[in-house]
């Protein structure tokens, strides 16, 4: 059933939320667990469903995205019809940068107008989840919906630009709430940034959007017209991880350091990634690894524990890395202690330093940065 569908993903979007990890990338393009890309688990998530023509929007800082997905060929998306098509960040009315999920959907119609298929999967990267999309859209298909919402149960940590979906006990949506103010630990519904809608239909709402220059998908279209249109909502009961914030980010990397997030994430079906032939990690005579990640590449002389290692990282001797984010190609000097430090790709932290945040502030140093 997938087959029928096409993706479409918001590359850009929510970037506000962590601008320190967006300031040379990229919100799809942001590095997590150990491995992947936040884009690989939404690409995989489709290419397990059985979809095959997947449109990539973005605005700006995506050459890293580009080289992370090149011809697709890792997620099995090298293909003469579909595969990966990067869209422009433009308008075809205007040379204006897209702001919002409609004003980039208005830029689209031409490409979605060459495409067949029934239906399109809009989906943006702030967030990793492992979701049987053929089944969302088996849902959509079985309740003749326009647009289907999926919908996550949980508390939320967002002040604004998140919305609440409430439906009846036939899954039809009955209100939607932009930002509600909530009380603290409440539990809602809240919409996860992924719908399936009717290809045909959303034409018809792009061009509706255009004749009355409306901006917003969500406040000017869903919101308003929740009533006349045939809304629904998929709850999604699985592992879901929003990124809306570096302590998010720094929280749900470390909930990968449990067996039971690891075994859901990772269970079934494959998550693909970019394919790098390093060799195997290195643990020297006194090395000390306890509860963490290693990716392949790394040179361990000192001590991890609870701590997540990206590719190439090398940890000194004497070194104490606890309850930290490593990303690619760091070095960590002789004698060093990090303790909740979140280092970007490419920093070297030299000998005897000590730094340290806590797990609602992790320390982050920057991409590049030489301590």
């Amino acid at each position: 059933m997938a087959a029928s569908a096409i993706g479409i993903i918001f590359a850009n979007l929510h970037e506000e939320q962590v601008p320190e990890l967006v300031r040379r990338r990229t919100m799809a393009s942001i590095l997590y667990g150990g491995r992947y890309r936040i884009i690989d688990f939404i690409l995989s998530n489709m290419v397990n469903s059985g979809i095959t023509t997947v449109g990539l929007v973005t605005s700006n800082n995506y050459r890293s995205l580009i080289d992370h997905l090149g011809n697709g060929k890792d997620w099995d998306l090298a293909r003469k019809d579909g595969g990966i098509i990067l869209l422009p960040p433009f308008s075809e009315r205007h040379d204006k940068l897209y702001t919002t999920r409609l004003e980039a959907l208005s830029s689209l119609t031409g490409f979605l107008n060459r495409r067949t298929e029934k239906y399109v999967v809009l989906t943006d990267c702030d967030y990793v989840a492992r979701l049987d999309v053929s089944d969302i859209i088996k849902f959509h298909e079985t309740k003749n919906a326009d647009v289907t919402l999926v919908s996550h149960f949980g508390e939320t940590e967002k002040t604004s630009n998140f919305m609440v979906v409430e439906a009846n006990e036939k899954d039809r949506v009955t209100e939607l709430k932009l930002s509600p103010r909530l009380k603290k630990g409440e539990k809602v519904n809240q919409f996860s940034n992924i719908m399936v809608i009717n290809r045909q239909f959303l034409l018809n709402l792009v061009e509706d959007s255009v004749i009355h220059n409306y901006t917003s998908l969500e406040s000017d279209i869903l919101v308003k017209q929740v009533n006349s249109l045939k809304i629904y909502r998929y709850n999604f009961q699985g592992y879901y991880a929003g990124i809306d914030s570096l302590s998010a980010y720094y929280k749900h990397n470390m909930e990968l350091l449990e067996k039971d997030v690891r075994d859901e994430l990772f269970g079934e079906r494959d998550i693909y990634t970019k394919v790098r032939d390093s060799a195997p990690s290195k643990y020297g005579e006194n090395a000390i690894v306890k509860n963490s990640l290693i990716s392949d590449g790394c040179e361990i002389e000192g001590v991890v524990e609870n701590s997540i290692l990206f590719r190439g990282v090398k940890v000194g001797k004497g070194a104490v890395v606890k309850n930290s984010i490593v990303m690619q190609d760091n070095i960590i000097g002789e004698n060093t202690a990090l303790d909740c430090v979140i280092t970007d790709k490419n920093v070297v932290v030299s000998d005897r330093k000590t730094l340290g945040g806590c797990a609602e502030l992790p320390y982050y140093i920057p991409k590049g940065t030489r301590l």
